[in-house]
């Protein structure tokens, strides 16, 4: 089997897309839109999920997890695309970010958010 890449997996979502003719539907608010109804979808799956059954709930329902997780990276990936933005670039600047934000020696162990620390 191939070693799978963001360019692989971008490639068989907008060639799933194009294939259906549904690009006339995707403008980048709509595509925002999908990306946070399916992050919701997710949420919904541990909703009134108490930290004692975190792990069942996990165990239990793995397979719709992971569904979730993939509609909301279908659409990641889709409007990356379609903004030209590259992900794999994107990404390192903003952990770069991220880590002067968060610097090990405030933010370890902290939940406190960065203007906090």
């Amino acid at each position: 089997m191939s070693e799978k890449t963001l360019k692989n997996l971008t490639n068989q979502v907008v060639s799933f897309r194009d294939a259906r003719d549904w690009k006339q539907f995707h403008n980048p608010k709509d595509m925002a839109l999908s990306l946070m109804l399916e992050a919701a979808e997710l949420g919904e799956l541990f909703q009134w999920v108490n930290e004692s059954q975190l792990d069942a709930c996990v165990e239990e329902k793995r397979k719709e997890l992971s569904h979730e997780l993939a509609d909301v990276l279908y659409w990641v990936l889709l409007l990356a695309n379609d903004l030209d933005i590259n992900l794999e670039e994107a990404f390192e600047e903003k952990m770069g970010l991220n880590d002067s934000k968060y610097p090990i020696g405030t933010a370890k162990g902290s939940a406190k958010k960065y203007s906090e620390l």
